[in-house]
């Protein structure tokens, strides 16, 4: 039975909470089981596994993935704070055991005890940066700035060693993004970018998996076989082109069932030939309105952790969103990113369970903080009651 005090927090809770966030990732997960049930059933098929094991297996995630989130987004900006620092400092660990211990797939080491840990890495890191850009903004005897500066090569470094292009990626915009909105100067701004562009040039020049996906978007080679080596993007492409504006409808694809990746990667061409290109926009609408709204609740907020740390978990969703979408169509190289909330993977749906998690923890409203805070500012006594 429900005691007093829990109807209590979870009413507080209701009321404080931003409803639109909420619903709109609320439709995104809902939507997620919807599309699953179109992208999965062939990939399980090719693998001699039951139709729906990947419906299943989603379903089996996504409630410790709301459990997850929910409970995330009842702590206060105190409690993400320390919380986000215990999961980045072992997240960070086990990124690193995977150079050592880590099963590989695909020449890279990101597993290691069946988890991803680069993916509870990126919204902690994004809390644990925000925490210090915020210290240095409110105290001028803290350099939080340094400090974030520091956490930066600490971070990528290993995922770069895996390699992991695309999260390395991901977490360097953000990071730039928080430090641009930390008020650095412009020396650093074009130092910084400067930095950025070598490190790209030199992925480029050095590393034949970056060279070779690059080389493979910018100017295919000769199909082999009869296959094109950028085989999932052309087929990605047709996926959208047989589906045109109002799909073939659910179950109907055809395309998909050669899509090797087609319950991950490449959910969204999926939803292109089964659903129609308006599905794609209305799908893409609701992520830029999650991304909006946590945008402008980052502007209104007056205190600089939750207003960092808003920005910057709105931005990791945001670009994961874009990125993934962007390969779909072909106007990225492809680089292993999920779509939230829609694609199949645990570690996934739990980690972004988590990053919204924090989200709906430091948009909540909290008018009894604001009205202590005013009345400790004029120095009058705390009434009782408050």
């Amino acid at each position: 039975m429900i005691s007093r005090a829990e109807r209590t927090a979870f009413s507080d809770w209701a009321w404080t909470i931003d409803r639109w966030l909420l619903a709109g990732i609320g439709l995104l997960i809902v939507a997620g089981l919807v599309f699953a049930m179109a992208g999965s059933p062939p990939v399980a098929e090719r693998l001699h596994l039951p139709t729906f094991h990947f419906v299943n297996r989603q379903v089996a995630y996504l409630l410790p993935a709301l459990a997850v989130m929910l409970g995330t987004s009842f702590l206060s900006p105190r409690h993400v704070r320390r919380l986000a620092l215990v999961i980045f400092v072992a997240s960070l660990a086990l990124v690193v055991a995977t150079l050592f211990f880590g099963q590989e797939v695909k020449g890279a080491r990101r597993w290691i005890f069946g988890v991803q840990p680069s993916e509870f890495l990126k919204p902690a890191f994004v809390v644990v940066v925000a925490w210090a850009f915020s210290e240095g903004a409110r105290r001028k005897d803290v350099p939080g700035n340094w400090l974030a500066l520091l956490l930066f090569p600490l971070t990528v470094g290993p995922l770069v060693l895996q390699p992991d292009f695309g999260q390395t990626m991901l977490i360097s915009i953000v990071w730039g993004a928080l430090f641009f909105m930390a008020g650095l100067h412009v020396i650093w701004v074009v130092g910084l970018g400067g930095v950025a562009m070598l490190a790209a040039l030199l992925a480029y020049k050095f590393v034949p998996h970056v060279h070779a996906r690059i080389e493979a978007f910018l100017e295919p080679p000769p199909p082999v076989a009869g296959v094109p080596s950028n085989f999932q993007s052309e087929t990605a492409l047709e996926s959208f082109i047989a589906g045109s504006w109002f799909g073939k409808g659910p179950g109907e694809g055809t395309v998909k069932r050669i899509l090797p990746d087609s319950h991950t990667d490449f959910i969204f061409a999926v939803i292109g030939e089964e659903f129609g290109v308006i599905v794609c926009i209305a799908l893409a609408s609701v992520f830029a309105f999650i991304v909006v709204r946590g945008l402008l609740s980052a502007a209104r907020n007056e205190d600089p952790f939750c207003r960092f740390a808003t920005a910057g978990l709105v931005m990791l969703f945001g670009l994961q969103s874009c990125i993934n979408m962007a390969v779909n169509v072909h106007l990225m190289p492809a680089k292993g990113m999920t779509l939230p909330f829609v694609s199949y993977g645990g570690s996934s749906l739990i980690s972004l369970s988590l990053g919204m998690g924090f989200l709906l923890a430091v948009t909540r409203k909290r008018p009894r903080t604001r009205v202590l805070t005013q009345v400790a500012a004029s120095g009058e006594p705390i009434p009782a009651a408050a």
